[in-house]
C-alpha cells in the first residue's frame, strides 16, 4: 500500500537524521520545507546528498528564538500536511547554561519550547489540509524513557522534571532546569526530550479526536555517529559508535534513521495517533516497528497538563 505524497516541514536538516529524512521523503515524492538557522547550509547539505532542488524549500528558523519561529511561520505556504520536529541541541560539556534570546536555558528552549510553539502556530494549516494522513511527528529518545534500559542510566541523571518549579517560576536566570535544581547540561537535554514525548501524548489526548490529526513520536535507533554528538568529548565520539555497533547492537545509520522518520510521516502502517514508535534497543535484520511503552513520567496526566499549560505561558500563547 503506497502513500500519497504531500508537503512536510522538517526542522534541523543541515545534517544527520533530519537531512536523511528529507531525502527519504523527497524520494517518496513529497515536497520538503526545511527549517534551519542557516538555509544556506541546509541547501548545501541537500545538494551533497543528491536531493532534487525542485522538491525543496529552505526557510530560516532558529528554534531557540521564539520570535524567529513566529517570523518563519508567516513565510510558510498555506498548504502543509505534516510536521517533523527533529532539531535538537545537546551540549553536555557546558559548565554554565546558555540562554535563548527570551532568557530560557537553550536546550529546553530549542528542543521543546520552540517546537511547542511551532506546532501550535501550524495547527490551523494542518487541520485545513485534505491529505489522507495529516501528521505531527516528534523525535524522542531512549535516554528520556525510563521504561527502557537507556533511560535508566544514572549519568548525569535520568530525565526528571521534578515539581516543575523551574517552569512555574518562568525558567529565567538563575533557573536553568525544569525542576529548579542545579544545572546539569546532559540532564537538561534529557529533560527537554521528555517534554517532547509528553507534548506528543498531550497533543493526542487534547486534539486528535476533534481534528483527525495523527500525533506520534519515535526513537529510530541509536544513531551513534550523529552530528548531535559533536559537542561531546572526542574520546566519546570514537568509543560510543563502536560500543553501539559491537556491544549493544543498537546502532543504526543516519540513512536508516531518516528512512524510519519518513515511514512514520508517510506510510499507512503508522497512521495510529498517540504512539511512540520504536524498533528496539537491539537492531535486528528486517526488524519491525512496534508501539513502545512510555514511562509514568511521560504519561502522568497531571504532569502532562501542567507542562502543557506552563509551556503555553512561556512561549506567549497564554
Amino acid at each position: 500500500m503506497t502513500s500519497t505524497p504531500g508537503t512536510v516541514l522538517i526542522t534541523g536538516t543541515t545534517s544527520g537524521v533530519g537531512l536523511n529524512a528529507a531525502k527519504a521523503l523527497a524520494s517518496r515524492g513529497w515536497q520538503v520545507i526545511t527549517a534551519n538557522r542557516s538555509p544556506q547550509r541546509a541547501a548545501a547539505a541537500a545538494d551533497a546528498l543528491g536531493i532534487p532542488k525542485e522538491r525543496l524549500q529552505h526557510v530560516l528558523m532558529d528554534l531557540g528564538d521564539l520570535d524567529s519561529v513566529r517570523r518563519a511561520v508567516q513565510s510558510l505556504p498555506v498548504s502543509l500536511d505534516a510536521v517533523v520536529c527533529n532539531a535538537a541541541v545537546y551540549k553536555p560539556k557546558l559548565k554554565q547554561p546558555e540562554r535563548s534570546p527570551q532568557g530560557y536555558e537553550l536546550s529546553m528552549a530549542t528542543n521543546h519550547l520552540g517546537h511547542f510553539l511551532l506546532i501550535h502556530l501550524l495547527l490551523d494549516r494542518l487541520k485545513g489540509s485534505n491529505h489522507p494522513s495529516r501528521r505531527v511527528v516528534i523525535l524522542g529518545t531512549v535516554t528520556a524513557n525510563s521504561k527502557e534500559l537507556g533511560g535508566k542510566i544514572p549519568i548525569p541523571a535520568p530525565a526528571d522534571l521534578g515539581d516543575l518549579s523551574g517552569f512555574q517560576k518562568g525558567f529565567l536566570d538563575p533557573i536553568a532546569m525544569a525542576s529548579g535544581k542545579a544545572f546539569k547540561p546532559g540532564k537538561a537535554y534529557k529533560d527537554s526530550k521528555l517534554c517532547n514525548m509528553i507534548t506528543t501524548q498531550e497533543l493526542h489526548q487534547r486534539l486528535h479526536q476533534d481534528t483527525g490529526l495523527t500525533f506520534s513520536s519515535l526513537y529510530p535507533g541509536c544513531v551513534a555517529d550523529s552530528p548531535l554528538f559533536r559537542n561531546t568529548p572526542k574520546a566519546f565520539q570514537k568509543i560510543f559508535p563502536w560500543f553501539q555497533k559491537n556491544i549493544t547492537g543498537g546502532y543504526v545509520t543516519q540513512a536508516l534513521a531518516g528512512d524510519r522518520v519518513a515511514q512514520v510521516v508517510a506510510d499507512p502502517d503508522f497512521a495510529e495517533s498517540g504512539v511512540h514508535w520504536s524498533w528496539g534497543n537491539r537492531q535486528k535484520k528486517d526488524g519491525q516497528q512496534f508501539s513502545q511503552e512510555l514511562s509514568e513520567k511521560a504519561t502522568d496526566p497531571e504532569t502532562a497538563s501542567r507542562v502543557w499549560t506552563l509551556s503555553k505561558q512561556l512561549v506567549g500563547l497564554e
